[in-house]
């Protein structure tokens, strides 16, 4: 072990980031004492990462998309709160070159690897060179693609968290895809670099931490796989890989090893290989200079706080000279507010519910349990600036089998309402018999399959009705000793009209001094409040609902899963009818591009605009044969869910 050099104590830290990533950093720096420093946004300052540091400093004068980018600001905050380190988070300014060394110029401790390494790394294709020097095995992008070199696929070499990238089937496709993922790299990421690489089908991404103390050493905590994914972005990762030969699992290591030594690198990285299982080969893909966002299964299996070992890398310590070897297994869902159904549609708005059970937060498990690291708490508004992540869900166990079975009871039981989730795909991929037996690849939510789990309970709807009657009840301010729906003479049940999805349901019930009666279903409601109903059915059989009343909304929790239905108002407002061909914005953005004009003749499916929301382009199309008749937005115009933004008078037929 190379001999120390001279040590920097942190004594007051600022997180260059926000949400969960900053609540994590925050965690660690109270265990060691360490004071803490939030930067946020204008549209962050409600949320948990702001409440929990030490000190917050507000950043004005950028749009909130902006706001974390602006280093010379988050500096001078830094200067501000009398701060003498700073933690980039991942993603923002993670790994810019030009921060880091800004960071250092200004006195600053960087918690994070040489800005040399940053910038080695930073350009996939000259990582790959580089790699390929040193004896890793890279992917070797054709010069002129035929025919026979198809499927490829075409990456953002600045870029990462699949912005940037397009998969390409057909040759006529490329010079259009190749537009669209620079497009989008330049938003993402100020640089429309781009690269074409062949797209191994059937592979699976695997990662290997390492942790190095920029004097040569480097120390290798095992691999993950991260091969469940959706528009190239993680969903699901664990430690360690399944499946993987004791041969393959120490070649991964060793380049994981020889990639991070040929750089000298310094604190937490991530080498990503893709793997091939049929021929049991892998490459190199890109070095992550930055703590990853599936680095607590790692911490769960090796006992090891990664943030801080990074804090005291910075600090100038030393390696430790031996860690435990990897133990039990560690299994990660990352909890989208997203919509599967709907092509992963980003979702904003209140979260009326986040209630997780979990043996901790942001810290080691002392035993087998689950692990909440969350952005976001019941009652915070998810916006439409950043990534739609609200939280993460891992379970560590003895066994994969173990863990699989905790984190899905931790999903199943979890209260998650006011905005659609991913939470039952995340069910559906744990139950998976591919993903089970520990197969799958970097395609498995292409199969349909997985898209949208619901097990729908033909009772949640009467406890719907109940929860709202429960929820008016205790709302009324005048002749509360009256029960609900009591008449004096019982003409007729009383109709609670709600909607699911595209289904109306009239749910017919009574009520009086003996409680709710459904005249229909053999039900009896046992208890009834406005956070749980407790029903019985006509075999005796008692269960008992989670309820929650919200926005015009029910949000019902049952065994099988969650369902929630929106209350049908009496009386509707007639200046709420859209005009027949309306196409409205499906979420809160910005409008990028309008490729349409008033008069032109469109195909279903054809191309309208393109609009931006939470870092991800969305095309919206035709919904059928027409022509358009009205564009009511401009490129850079910010739209709200519900708005419209363009009219298409369908053909007649």
């Amino acid at each position: 072990m190379t001999q120390p050099t001279e040590h920097r104590m942190i004594s007051r830290l600022l997180v260059a980031n926000r949400g969960e990533i900053a609540r994590r950093v925050f965690a660690t720096c109270r265990r060691l004492g360490i004071e803490t420093v939030a930067v946020h946004s204008d549209a962050d300052a409600g949320l948990p990462f702001v409440a929990d540091a030490d000190l917050a400093v507000n950043l004005p004068g950028k749009t909130p998309a902006e706001t974390y980018l602006d280093g010379a600001a988050i500096i001078a905050a830094a200067e501000r709160a009398g701060a003498d380190a700073i933690h980039p988070g991942y993603g923002f300014l993670a790994e810019s070159t030009e921060f880091a060394r800004a960071v250092e110029a200004a006195g600053l401790t960087w918690v994070g690897p040489s800005p040399e390494s940053i910038e080695t790394m930073g350009s996939k294709l000259g990582a790959k060179a580089l790699m390929k020097e040193a004896g890793v095995p890279v992917l070797e992008a054709p010069e002129s693609p035929v025919e026979a070199d198809l499927p490829l696929i075409v990456k953002a070499s600045a870029g990462g968290g699949g912005r940037g990238m397009r998969v390409v089937r057909e040759l006529s496709r490329l010079e259009a895809e190749v537009a669209a993922a620079a497009s989008e790299a330049t938003s993402a990421f100020g640089d429309g670099t781009v690269f074409v690489e062949p797209y191994v089908e059937q592979g699976r991404h695997v990662e290997v931490q390492v942790v190095g103390d920029g004097r040569g050493e480097v120390l290798v905590l095992g691999e993950r796989d991260c091969s469940v994914q959706r528009r190239h972005q993680k969903v699901v990762e664990e430690a360690p890989a399944p499946g993987l030969t004791d041969s393959t699992r120490s070649a991964l290591h060793e380049s994981a090893r020889a990639a991070a030594a040929a750089i000298d690198y310094r604190g937490a990285g991530t080498v990503e290989f893709l793997y091939d299982a049929a021929t049991e080969r892998f490459f190199f893909l890109e070095m992550n200079t930055r703590l990853q966002v599936e680095h607590p299964v790692t911490e769960l299996t090796h006992g090891l706080d990664l943030v801080e070992l990074q804090i005291a890398i910075a600090e100038g310590r030393d390696l430790p000279d031996s860690v435990s070897p990897s133990t039990g297994h560690a299994i990660e869902v990352r909890l989208y507010a997203e919509d599967p159904a709907q092509a992963y549609q980003p979702q904003s708005g209140v979260l009326a519910a986040l209630e997780i059970d979990a043996e901790t937060e942001f810290d080691l498990l002392t035993q087998s349990g689950v692990r909440l690291d969350a952005g976001f708490v019941s009652g915070s508004e998810v916006s439409t600036f950043y990534d739609a992540m609200l939280a993460k869900v891992i379970a560590w166990a003895p066994t994969r089998e173990q863990a699989i079975r905790r984190l899905t009871r931790a999903l199943r039981s979890a209260r998650l309402h006011g905005l659609t989730t991913n939470r039952d795909q995340l069910l559906a991929v744990l139950a998976d018999p591919t993903f089970r037996t520990g197969e799958m690849t970097t395609a498995l939510l292409d199969n349909a399959d997985l898209r949208v789990q619901r097990e729908s309970d033909p009772v949640a709807a009467c406890v719907a009705a109940v929860a709202v009657a429960e929820h008016d009840r205790a709302r009324r301010t005048v002749q509360q000793g009256v029960p609900v729906a009591w008449r004096n003479v019982v003409s007729q049940a009383q109709i609670t009209e709600l909607r699911q999805g595209a289904d109306e349901i009239a749910v017919k019930w009574l009520g009086g001094r003996t409680g709710y009666h459904f005249p229909e279903r053999d039900l009896e409601v046992v208890a009834a409040g406005e956070r749980r109903v407790r029903v019985r059915n006509g075999a005796g059989v008692e269960t008992a609902y989670d309820v929650l009343v919200s926005g015009g909304r029910v949000h019902v929790d049952h065994p099988g899963g969650s369902e929630t239905f929106e209350v049908v108002p009496r009386f509707t407002d007639p200046a709420a009818e859209l005009a027949s061909g309306s196409l409205v914005a499906p979420m809160p953005g910005a409008v990028v591009s309008v490729v349409a004009a008033p008069g032109d003749r469109v195909r279903a499916g054809g191309p309208i605009l393109v609009l931006e929301a939470m870092k991800m382009q969305h095309t919206v199309t035709a919904p059928t044969d027409g022509t358009v008749t009205e564009i009511t937005v401009q490129p850079g115009a910010q739209v709200a869910a519900g708005d419209v933004m363009a009219i298409v008078e369908e053909d007649d037929q």
